[in-house]
């Protein structure tokens, strides 16, 4: 066999025992044989390197009340590497240390200062050490960066095609931050970090089919389909929001009129606000969406119809995607989940007069509870996919 084929079979071989070791640890070294298919030799040889580098452990089970010689276990040591997760939004970088396990270890978010590529990224590689002071851990057990960005995003050579916020064109940030760092970085759309965090960590674990829906400034879509993630030819895929629900409705952020994300998204609820405003509906004006919402909550009928009407045309969207997916599972996360009742009762009304009644039985509709940093979090979950998942790391 050649050596490149040789080195790539045991890179893969090397996964699958630490995936297997992450999904159903504590384990004994003969089960990890028996689920990989390798000899008990390999395992034993992959294992050895894998605690030498600090990435997994044999548990103790002194404690175990079994009679006889008792099996050693292997489980993820959660400290034996770290990553940083960032979320770059239009005016700030969130950011977030975990370890192994995904729990957060510190955090911090900074205004950003200057809007140039190069000042944002010499910005996020001073958060980075930042994040490491805080968390009292030494550069060298940095396993890696992960960056979740708004708009499209061409994670596999680590471009920013297009950011909704600037006139950015195809920025190479993965390598300019990496220059800067000197560790492995990787980028994605921040809506599919999130859908990452949800397949490893949380409600997707497990589902071979789901989609997971963000509704809050934009609104974003991430799909997994038969367990896996799908990101269109060059990252383009999951821009559910300027899905057009009407070629002549009104002017969405893109150019384009009629987008979805001109209906539901934060933008829309306020140009709605004003709209009730100017024709006295409205009890009093609003800035901001957070000042809209503490309006609907207080009992403003005009505020709590906005709500409606936009919690109505999301349900439209999302029963679209259910006849097309077929999902077990829709987890609706974001920002504008804060909205609660005031737009999911609507929305859940609109799903179910829209799907398929036979499909409409077979897909669960899940609202995440929401935290700002859930967006640092995924952009954690891209280098953890890399260790878990990519033969190339």
């Amino acid at each position: 066999m050649p050596l490149a084929n040789r080195d790539l079979m045991r890179a893969m071989n090397r996964s699958s025992v630490l995936n297997i070791i992450k999904t159903y640890g504590p384990i004994a070294r003969v089960e990890v044989a028996r689920r990989s298919g390798l000899s008990p030799a390999t395992v034993t040889g992959i294992t050895g390197e894998l605690i030498k580098e600090g990435l997994i452990y044999e548990k103790d089970t002194s404690d175990s009340p079994s009679v006889g010689r008792r099996p050693i276990l292997l489980a993820i040591n959660p400290s034996g590497r770290y990553v940083v997760g960032i979320k770059l939004t239009e005016k700030k970088a969130i950011g977030a240390l975990t370890d192994l396990e995904a729990k957060v270890v510190a955090e911090k978010t900074d205004e950003l200062g200057q809007y140039s590529p190069e000042a944002i990224v010499k910005q996020l590689s001073a958060l980075v050490g930042e994040l490491l002071r805080l968390g009292k851990i030494p550069k060298k057990k940095l396993l890696g960066i992960g960056v979740g960005l708004a708009g499209i995003v061409d994670s596999e050579r680590g471009v920013w095609r297009q950011s909704p916020y600037r006139q950015w064109r195809d920025v190479l940030l993965r390598d300019m931050l990496q220059e800067q760092v000197r560790v492995p970085v990787f980028i994605d759309n921040d809506v599919n970090t999130l859908t990452l965090a949800e397949r490893w960590f949380g409600a997707g674990v497990g589902v071979e089919n789901f989609l997971i829906v963000t509704v809050g400034r934009g609104i974003g879509m991430g799909i997994v389909a038969n367990g896996q993630f799908y990101r269109g030819t060059r990252g383009g895929a999951g821009e559910f929001g300027h899905s057009v629900i009407d070629p002549e409705g009104p002017l969405c952020e893109c150019g384009k009129r009629g987008c979805l994300e001109a209906y539901a998204g934060d933008h829309a609820l306020l140009r709605m606000a004003k709209e009730a405003e100017i024709a006295g509906r409205l009890s009093r004006p609003v800035a901001t969406v957070g000042e809209l919402l503490e309006l609907a909550q207080s009992g403003d009928a005009a505020a709590q119809s906005i709500y409606e009407q936009a919690g109505r045309i999301l349900g439209l969207g999302i029963a679209n995607l259910i006849n097309v997916f077929n999902p077990a599972k829709v987890i609706i996360s974001g920002e504008g989940t804060c909205a609660g009742d005031l737009l999911f009762t609507s929305m859940r009304k609109s799903i179910s007069e829209l799907v398929s009644p036979v499909l409409d039985r077979d897909t669960c509709i899940e609202i995440d509870t929401w935290c700002d940093n859930d967006w640092a979090h995924g952009a954690a979950s891209l280098v953890l996919q890399e260790l878990f998942e990519s033969p190339v790391l």
